[in-house]
């Protein structure tokens, strides 16, 4: 592969790349627990919803829309949290937290797949489908300021990574293998975090 055939590339994909760069660069701050996260994820939803619809991960799609609500309540619940406290400070999941919301995330998985299967070219529809519901409770416990957000994303970034290969996007491939890092980054910092916060 030649600097010409990768320049062809990124330009009949400039929507991807720009969601690639947004998406690191609100994840990488989400890490660092700061506020301005929000407004920078909330432009990679909006880039990423219109991206998979155009390559039929319906799922997917759907999933930015339901990003882009989560994103405004994180925002604002953070904003709530750094004007009260002068930081966001974690909150650790009780247990039955964590059940519910894997629980919840296995029902919705299921139902959003039998739905999926319904729509005529839907690209694989189940893997899609689970992996979407998934992303909401990581997306909620995020929100929530949850640490346990981190652990769920390093498991369905590594299931993504595969589903965007099969459907030769290859960028996002290669952004969601980064995002695993940046989870595994995130754990460590809002872990050390945590327990400052409690020392």
């Amino acid at each position: 592969m030649n600097w010409t055939t990768i320049a062809n590339y990124l330009a009949a994909n400039w929507m991807e790349d720009a969601g690639v760069i947004t998406t690191v660069a609100g994840i990488w701050l989400t890490t660092r627990r700061k506020l301005i996260c929000w407004p920078v994820v909330l432009i990679s939803d909006v880039l990423y919803l219109i991206v998979f619809y155009r390559v039929n991960l319906y799922s997917d799609a759907l999933l930015q829309l339901f990003f882009i609500a989560f994103t405004l309540y994180g925002w604002w619940y953070w904003w709530r949290g750094v004007r009260d406290e002068g930081e966001v400070r974690i909150v650790w999941l009780p247990t039955s937290g964590l059940l519910t919301g894997l629980a919840a995330g296995a029902v919705g998985g299921l139902a959003l797949g039998f739905l999926m299967k319904q729509i005529h070219g839907t690209a694989l529809p189940f893997l899609d489908a689970m992996l979407t519901s998934y992303s909401l409770v990581a997306s909620w416990w995020a929100a929530r300021k949850h640490i346990a957000n981190w652990w769920l994303w390093i498991a369905v970034d590594l299931a993504y990574i595969g589903e965007y290969v099969f459907k030769s996007l290859r960028l996002t491939a290669a952004l969601y293998a980064f995002l695993v890092a940046l989870a595994v980054l995130g754990l460590r910092d809002w872990r050390r975090a945590a327990w400052m916060d409690t020392a």
